[in-house]
């Protein structure tokens, strides 16, 4: 890579970074909300007359039914892909994990950094320990309700979220079976049945469910139903400089992203909301309405760090001894691009490509491609690396002999400036002349950073939020391409390499210039450190071609 490819992206980064330490101010703490309250009790409006439709601001409450709700328990769900446990408390998920992602990369080498900072400065930080536990996608506190809880506010009858439903299974095995599967739950209380419906299809991370409200009384009811998913968002914990956490909503096509610590009172967001989610950089719990332009989203953060995101439905009228029905799709998995995109609303956009997602995604199509063919991702990048510098090789070599061509002319330009001092119009006439006469464009170099920029920015996106590439080993100590090299090894070799491709370049600038540019390296290795090792790898090996590369022009041209 050239030098002002290499200043330009260099540049582009250190404005990112200056704006993240000198500008962007953190939020300040938020003063908590009450907390929100569960409760065993159910409103219910008083009995409005036959055929009439009592508003749901007018409901009162109604003590639930006599009999006593009988001790919550668990039905366990089991697929190839994820276990999920299930409670009869709100008929909500209390567990959930996925069988072919571990929480932590257990095979790993532990960051150097700390143990060296103990060395130097005798500060020892606690080393986390690794544990082979499967990714978990409910984080709930004692006493909190549980994700997909369904509620009725503003309704003729309301069920809280705790309340304790029947069914009549234990387990739902669908690892050997492989067949589709329902989990029924059922609530009777006051005239009113409420049924959630779930069905399993062991193959993917899609789960379907039907609400079913049945109006076993004589007179209409109105209902507006709200899908919940409740997760605890832990106040201490550092927020991830390249990933989210938290609320993303799609409304109206674009995708919102609530910041956690942002988020005061409650804020509602729609309609036209195609899906609702609760999501981190690689993993989303998300809900899918049937009628996405009848549905809002309310975001309520409380004073014990809980955080809602409820999807409010359509308002129905069921009239007497009938029954409404509210459906839901769910997706409960990894961020997978390929899978996202299949469920056809849209819901591959949480993964955050950006704007140059029109290369991230065919560079994530062209990895997974060579990954069938070689031992890792850490080689499928090497390739791609090589390919690219393929295609980019032509152009490379124009940008060089441009350098070349106006380094040569570099004195006569320094000559017509101190000819013409004081006037700028003269020198510019007299150096487009100098230029004519020597044939030389010096925009000739320009194309090939235009073009390389959006590259470098577009599979900077596909390698740091791919989750193919989450603990996915290269070799020797580099055991998860997604997170930075652990001895910090491939960073500094980097940086020598940047040095040797700005040695073999012809210097441009002024000497003032000349001398910036040889802390460019050094500053980049900086930059590059906590970058994910693949990203590293992927510049590490693009520098080794461009010193090939030069070095082949740097003969031809002498």
């Amino acid at each position: 890579m050239d030098k002002k490819t290499f200043l330009a992206i260099a540049l582009s980064l250190a404005v990112i970074m200056i704006y993240q330490y000198f500008f962007y101010k953190p939020p300040e703490p938020q003063k908590a909300q009450a907390p929100q309250q569960s409760s065993e009790q159910i409103k219910k409006e008083a009995a409005p007359a036959a055929g009439s439709v009592q508003p749901a601001a007018k409901s009162i409450q109604k003590a639930a039914v006599a009999k006593p709700e009988a001790p919550p328990r668990d039905v366990l769900v089991e697929t190839p892909l994820y276990s999920a446990v299930f409670s009869t408390r709100g008929a909500a998920l209390k567990s959930l994990k996925l069988k072919n992602y571990h929480k932590d990369c257990y095979e790993c080498t532990d960051d150097i950094y700390p143990k060296v900072k103990g060395m130097f400065f005798g500060s020892k930080e606690p080393v986390k320990p690794k544990t082979k536990d499967f990714v978990e996608l409910v984080d709930i506190r004692e006493g909190m309700p549980y994700p997909l809880a369904v509620t009725f506010p503003e309704s003729s009858a309301d069920v809280a979220p705790d309340a304790v439903f029947e069914t009549a299974s234990s387990k739902l095995d669908m690892v050997k079976t492989k067949e589709k599967q329902q989990l029924i739950f059922t609530k009777i209380y006051n005239n009113i049945k409420v049924e959630k419906i779930y069905s399993f299809d062991p193959a993917g991370y899609t789960v379907s469910l039907d609400v079913k409200v049945h109006n076993l009384g004589q007179a209409p009811i109105t209902q507006v139903p709200r899908i919940n998913w409740y997760q605890y968002v832990d106040p201490q914990k550092v927020d991830d400089d390249y990933g989210h956490e938290g609320p993303a909503i799609s409304v109206g096509g674009s995708i919102e992203r609530q910041e956690v610590k942002k988020l005061e009172s409650e804020t509602v967001l729609g309609p036209n909301v195609q899906w609702g989610s609760f999501e981190s950089k690689y993993f989303i719990a998300s809900f899918i309405p049937e009628n996405p332009s009848l549905t809002n989203v309310v975001l309520t953060r409380d004073a014990n760090h809980m955080v809602t995101v409820g999807m409010k439905g359509r308002k129905e009228v069921i009239p007497g001894g009938q029954n409404g029905i509210f459906s839901y799709s769910l997706y409960l998995g990894p961020k997978q691009y390929d899978l996202l995109k299949s469920i056809g609303v849209g819901l591959q956009d949480a993964i955050d490509f950006g704007w140059f997602y029109w290369l991230a995604i065919p560079f994530l199509y062209v990895l997974k491609f060579l990954k069938e063919y070689v031992i890792n991702y850490g080689i499928a990048i090497i390739i791609l690396t090589t390919l690219i510098k393929i295609i980019f090789w032509p152009l490379g070599n124009l940008s060089s002999k441009s350098m070349k061509a106006m380094k040569d002319i570099q004195p006569k330009i320094e000559a017509l400036k101190e000819k013409h001092k004081g006037d700028q119009t003269k020198i510019g006439q007299e150096t487009m002349a100098l230029y004519r006469e020597n044939k030389v464009n010096p925009f000739s170099g320009c194309l090939p950073i235009v073009i390389q920029i959006p590259v470098f920015f577009g599979l900077y996106k596909a390698l740091m939020y791919s989750i193919e590439l989450r603990h996915s080993p290269f070799f020797f100590w580099i055991q998860d391409l997604s997170a930075k090299d652990p001895y910090y090894i491939t960073p500094i070799i980097m940086g020598a390499t940047q040095f040797f491709v700005q040695k073999m370049t012809p210097a441009m600038g002024d000497p003032t210039q000349q001398k910036i540019m040889l802390f460019m390296p050094i500053i980049f290795t900086f930059f590059f450190l906590n970058f994910p090792s693949g990203l590293v790898i992927y510049w590490l090996f693009n520098n080794i071609l461009q010193i090939g590369q030069q070095f082949y022009i740097n003969k031809k041209l002498t």
